[in-house]
Parts: structure tokens; C-alpha cells; sequence
């Protein structure tokens, strides 16, 4: 297999493999995303999470208003810029995404368990660095 071949492989695996986890959300993927973001990135603007996810503002503000409406974000004013609002996960939201993540890990720790022997375990976690070394490599093209 070429590294071309390769490539396309492991895109359509993990991209199966996303949207098998996913299925097992109980959030919308748009309000999972803003609640990751905020809490992986601290206070942001509406803005800013747009073009961290790479959606439309529009898109993005859906989001944060239906986050807001279950008061699992709050808005304050920019510091350096009124007409900004930053965004931070409320406890609520904060406590919903740990749950959201700790059950997303036991359904996939599960599978680990269930489907993969011992030695391929092992060969699945000597495997995450390089794909963390090829996320890091991408991102600064």
C-alpha cells in the first residue's frame, strides 16, 4: 500500500469512526463542538468558535443561543470590545460535557475491551503519538 493509499484509509476509518462515536451523543454535534471549545479554549466570542469549527457565524450563533437558552453557557461584554459578548461554560455546561465525554469513553472503552486483544490494545495505543504528530503536521500547513 502507497503512502497515498494509506492516506485514504486511515481518513475513511477514522471518519467512521467519529460518526460511530457521535451517534452515541446525546447533545446536537453544534452544541457539543461549542461546549468543547469553550472548554478546551477558554472564554471565546461567537466568532472566534465560527472559525475555530470552520462553520458560518450564523451557524455557530444557533449554537450558542440554544447553549444559552438552557443556561449551559454565559455571555458577558468583551473586555476591549463592547459590542462583543464573551462566551464561558456555565458549571451546567461544564458538568453536561464531562458526562457527554465520560460516556462517549466508556462506550469506546468497551469496544477496545471487547473487540481487540491485549496485543492489539497495545498496538493501538503505540499508534496515537504518530497520530498526533500527523494532527500536529497538518495544522501548520
Amino acid at each position: 500500500m502507497d503512502d497515498n493509499q494509506l492516506a485514504e484509509e486511515l481518513r475513511l476509518t477514522i471518519g467512521r469512526l467519529v460518526r460511530t462515536v457521535r451517534a452515541a451523543d446525546t447533545l446536537p454535534s453544534g452544541e457539543a463542538a461549542v461546549l468543547g471549545y469553550l472548554d478546551r479554549g477558554g472564554p471565546l466570542t461567537t466568532a472566534d468558535i465560527a472559525q475555530q469549527w470552520g462553520v458560518s457565524h450564523q451557524s455557530a450563533a444557533r449554537a450558542v443561543k440554544d447553549l444559552l437558552a438552557q443556561g449551559l453557557l454565559h455571555a458577558e461584554a468583551h473586555p476591549s470590545d463592547g459590542r462583543k459578548l464573551l462566551l464561558r461554560l456555565t458549571p451546567a455546561g461544564g458538568d453536561l460535557l464531562a458526562a457527554e465525554r465520560r460516556r462517549r469513553a466508556d462506550w469506546l472503552g468497551t469496544a477496545i475491551t471487547e473487540a481487540l486483544a491485549p496485543d492489539e490494545r497495545k498496538a493501538l495505543a503505540k499508534a496515537l503519538p504518530l497520530l498526533s504528530r500527523l494532527d500536529a503536521h497538518l495544522k501548520v500547513r
